[in-house]
């Protein structure tokens, strides 16, 4: 079957800011915008002349319900430009490119704006159920007597917050932490402690090196804040998380005896990456360039407690209808969720009982690893969760660039146990 391709014609994303403590100093839809509107007045591109806006976000504030909308209108779309939010955990930015791409093929729109977004430093802090329910008596009373009665029924523990983003990073379903499913995958594939923190200090390296060549100049545009700070790199790249260092760092999740620390684990981060999507008649009617093409998608599931399989599950079935190995493929962008994660997915790939059995297919083999994340990733970059999806495609293109290389793939895990893939090719190597 052929489709009428589907063109990535930029991107552009804030700088990802590492969560501290207290609420970041960017909305969700402050980064966004930030990201669109640089990337539109790159191109050339009005925004009214956008037929659609789409925007993966997983934790969006009670203030920018259907965020997508939100950023469509403070770009300066107009009132007649749709704009929509689509939600699928770790991969909604992939969800909205993927949803941009659907209505490109299928005509409904030429010229689209999608990404993702998240400012996780700013998630919900809620009342326990203890508190709510004293909250709805505290309101049912009509007289000063009644409340008063009221407060005296207040204990300490109504006061305990509940932490929005915790309760997002656990599965409802099999009641995992994120980190406990990386636990399970690091003992399913007999995956070291030694062995994550060598993969997390090859992250922050990479990503460090890239950022001293400048690779990430074009693709981030700085952010200024309420008091003149400028933000113009990602903040959690560290040159000195080493092996020796990392291995010092306590188990975050399975206390005392887990491997799955801070240090091995992507940040939680605030940040937004958008990217222009075109079909063939928009790239000739605005006289675009396209950076590259979406040759193909794929999203799979599998259970909740070794979701860090995703992106196996995902990426194969389109390397099978391709008919191309893991190692035809240029580079490799496999967000980094956990150290553990990736190093499970290279080592599901060789085995081939796992592989017969998972994806009745012989084992795909070992997957050169100057091919993969050759950037860095999310343990050093950071993963806001709604962000990420896009982010790694846009990355994969521009490292596909920078190389002068042709085909990528980007993959991603999604908690609750799906996985999301797509293949890429590049549009701007000496010989297209």
């Amino acid at each position: 079957m052929s489709f009428e391709p589907v063109y990535i014609v930029d991107g552009v994303r804030s700088p990802f800011l590492k969560a501290r403590g207290t609420p970041g100093p960017f909305s969700a839809s402050d980064l966004a915008v930030q990201a669109g509107s640089a990337l539109l007045l790159r191109q050339g591109v009005a925004p009214n002349s956008l037929d659609e806006v789409i925007v993966g976000c997983v934790a969006a504030a009670p203030n920018e319900v259907n965020i997508g909308r939100v950023i469509a209108l403070r770009l300066g779309c107009g009132n007649a430009v749709p704009g929509w939010t689509v939600m699928r955990n770790c991969a909604s930015g992939m969800q909205a490119l993927d949803s941009a791409l659907l209505n490109i093929r299928s005509g409904r729109s030429d010229l689209v704006l999608a990404g993702g977004v998240d400012a996780l430093s700013r998630a919900s802090v809620l009342w326990n159920d203890s508190m709510v329910q004293w909250l709805a008596h505290w309101q049912q009373q009509k007289s000063l007597l009644g409340k008063i009665k009221a407060l005296g029924k207040v204990r300490a523990q109504f006061l305990k917050p509940v932490i929005g983003l915790l309760v997002g990073l656990t599965d409802p379903v099999v009641g995992l932490s994120m980190g406990q499913t990386a636990e399970n995958l690091a003992h399913q594939f007999n995956i070291s402690r030694s062995d994550m923190d060598s993969y997390a200090s090859r992250s922050h390296a990479l990503a460090g090196r890239a950022q001293e060549r400048g690779l990430f100049a074009e693709e981030i545009t700085p952010l200024i804040d309420a008091h003149g700070k400028i933000y113009d790199h990602d903040d959690g790249v560290r040159s000195d998380s080493t092996p020796g260092n990392l291995a010092k760092l306590r188990p975050a999740f399975e206390p005392p005896w887990g491997n799955i620390t801070a240090g091995n684990s992507s940040q939680i981060t605030d940040g937004a990456a958008m990217l222009l999507l075109a079909s063939e008649r928009a790239i000739k009617e605005h006289k675009l360039k396209p950076l590259g093409k979406i040759i193909d998608s794929q999203w799979a599931a599998l259970d909740p407690a070794i979701m860090g399989l995703g992106p196996v599950m995902a990426s194969s079935p389109i390397l099978n209808r391709h008919q191309l190995a893991l190692n035809d493929i240029d580079l490799w962008e496999i967000n980094e969720a956990f150290a553990a994660q990736v190093l499970a997915c290279l080592a599901a790939w060789q085995d081939e009982a796992w592989c017969q059995e998972n994806l009745q297919h012989s084992a795909y083999g070992e997957l050169d690893r100057d091919r993969l994340n050759v950037n860095g990733g999310a343990i050093a970059i950071g993963h806001p969760v709604g962000a990420s999806g896009a982010r790694i495609v846009l990355q994969c293109l521009n490292s596909l660039h920078e190389r002068q290389l042709k085909t990528g793939m980007a993959a991603i895990c999604i908690g609750g146990g799906q996985g999301g893939a797509m293949l890429l090719q590049s549009c701007l190597t000496t010989d297209s």
